[in-house]
């Protein structure tokens, strides 16, 4: 390369004088050879023509490592070389050998090209190309009759997930971390048609249920965020810009679109403007819901992941109460201390204050600000569940008044979260069993994971669903069995949070708050297991502070 030359975009082993003058000679030579109506095009790093594409980074390398004379002689043996590559022909053997997925754009084939494809999403199709050193050709329909197309496709798809490729995290301060995958093979991008695959070797975890925002350029790029928690909605702007940057820039564009992996298809993000030159991301409702609903789960302190600074900013009064009051365990796991109690009291008076009139409240009522809560019906649990660990009686019943249709608004949520409301409301107040059990019935129904589409499923069975298991045995009066189900829930309590920072790791708040219940319902409650406050479940603190 040339000393202080910039890199060339798209042959970037050559400074961008040496790639101007490679282009030349490629074009002079492709002149000469095949003439000038040939239709032959020299795009960045390649020569297209009628289905074929002729890489130029082989002859790049050579070029970079040879004396500047000797490139006109290396560029006519090249595309001599060409001239007894694949022309079409091949059996049947050589083309399940030598076949191999390729992602090209919508545009790439015209109708004077019938080469067979199949439409992936907007702005991308599959095609099957066969590969050699320094050329690819598209097969044509005729090539796929000679071997059969599902036979084609089965054999390059088992291709693809065994090319090589390396891969590195971007990660910007405040930004959610993007994955990269690159590499100097053609079918880097077109893994996207293999993405749980690629994200589980990547990553080392399987794809979540909501899926993957990514981003294709490029040939030899693919970029993509995993949809575990809110920060997906920062990641789809960080991917648009990364997206549209390195397709303008980079080798072998392919698409300046983000998409949306679910359900093992790709959906399209963007809308483009060809008139205006304008990209606008447009995600579905569908994606938008599940992006709010996750957003709302990690502001109520879902994430796993994250250290409890990284979730204080623009918290709600109570979040920031609540945050407190569970953050006490790490230095007082048996909440022995009063400032604890205090700590907890706190979170539970700015829960209730949510939805009070400002009546018989040490706060000033917030009932204006609840509709800036975007997650009330979560909300209203936590405040629920804290009025059953402080034993204030009074407030759960007018929480418990608090109507229904009130707590709808807001951040989407599946349907079994207002109808857990229903169930512990119905029950405080006393309702008929047989409608608390129709309610808790509904309720369990809504919360299977093939029903519930918003919350992430490993968060649904091994943290949201373990209150509702406990109530069940409670509302039995089976002493043994909830035993056990409380057992089994800080189990799956500790599966979910390892050994995370966040404040909700320490406690397990809705089981603590049932194994309260239960305690006061004479049930023979353990009090010596793990993320239940000893002194918070057996009252002892309660009566400490009140003698």
């Amino acid at each position: 390369m040339i000393e202080n030359e910039a890199p060339d975009s798209h042959l970037p082993m050559l400074a961008t004088p040496q790639a101007e003058r490679l282009r030349a000679l490629v074009a002079a030579c492709v002149r000469a050879r095949y003439g000038a109506d040939s239709g032959f095009v020299l795009v960045g790093d390649a020569v297209k023509r009628d289905g074929h594409l002729f890489p130029l980074a082989n002859l790049a390398r050579r070029c970079e490592e040879a004396p500047d004379d000797d490139w006109p002689t290396l560029v006519d043996a090249h595309f001599a070389a060409l001239a007894d590559a694949s022309q079409g022909g091949e059996d049947a053997d050589e083309l399940l050998t030598g076949t191999c997925l390729r992602l090209v754009p919508a545009d790439a084939a015209g109708p004077a090209v019938p080469v067979h494809t199949r439409e992936v999403a907007e702005g991308l199709r599959l095609a099957l190309a066969l590969e050699g050193p320094d050329s690819v050709r598209l097969l044509t329909d005729e090539d796929v009759a000679r071997a059969g197309a599902d036979e084609l496709w089965a054999a390059a798809r088992r291709g693809l997930t065994r090319a090589p490729m390396r891969h590195e995290e971007v990660r910007l301060d405040g930004h959610p971390v993007l994955y990269s995958v690159y590499g100097d093979a053609h079918s880097v991008a077109t893994k996207a048609v293999v993405l749980p695959e690629v994200v589980a070797e990547v990553t080392g975890r399987r794809m979540p249920d909501a899926g993957a925002l990514v981003a294709v350029p490029t040939r030899h790029l693919l970029a993509f965020h995993p949809i575990v928690d809110g920060g997906a909605a920062d990641a789809l702007d960080d991917l648009a810009t990364y997206a549209a940057r390195a397709h303008e820039e980079g080798p072998g564009p392919l698409s300046p679109r983000v998409y949306w992996w679910h359900d093992g298809r790709l959906t399209s993000l963007t809308e483009i403007d060809d008139e205006a030159r304008t990209l606008e991301q447009r995600p579905p409702r569908e994606l938008v819901d599940v992006l709010r609903a996750l957003r709302a789960l990690d502001r109520a302190g879902r994430l796993a992941s994250a250290a409890p600074a990284v979730l204080e900013a623009g918290r709600e009064p109570f979040a920031a109460a609540l945050a407190d009051a569970l953050a006490h365990a790490e230095a007082d796991p048996d909440a022995a201390r009063v400032e604890t109690w205090d700590a907890w009291v706190a979170a539970q008076q700015h829960g209730c204050a949510l939805f009070a009139d400002g009546k018989d409240s040490e706060l000033p009522a917030e009932g204006g600000e609840l509709a800036e809560v975007d997650d009330a019906a979560r909300a209203w649990l936590d405040a629920f569940y804290l009025t059953l660990v402080t034993r204030d009686r009074e407030r759960t019943t007018r929480l418990c008044q608090v109507p229904l249709d009130s707590l709808r608004g807001g951040a989407p949520v599946d349907d079994y979260v207002p109808h857990w409301i229903d169930v512990l409301q119905s029950h405080w107040l006393r309702r008929p069993v047989d409608d608390v059990v129709d309610r808790l019935v509904t309720t369990i129904k809504a919360s299977h994971p093939d029903t519930a589409t918003l919350a992430p499923k490993d968060f649904l069975n091994l943290v949201d669903y373990q209150p509702v298991a406990l109530f069940h045995r409670l509302l039995t009066l089976d002493h043994e069995a909830f035993g056990e189900a409380l057992a089994e829930s800080l189990v799956q309590h500790a599966g979910y949070w390892g050994d995370a920072a966040a404040p909700r790791a320490r406690v397990a708040l809705g089981p603590l708050a049932l194994a309260c219940l239960a305690y006061d319902m004479d049930f023979p409650v353990r009090t010596d297991l793990p993320y239940l406050p000893r002194y918070l479940l057996n009252r002892q603190r309660l009566e400490g502070t009140s003698s």
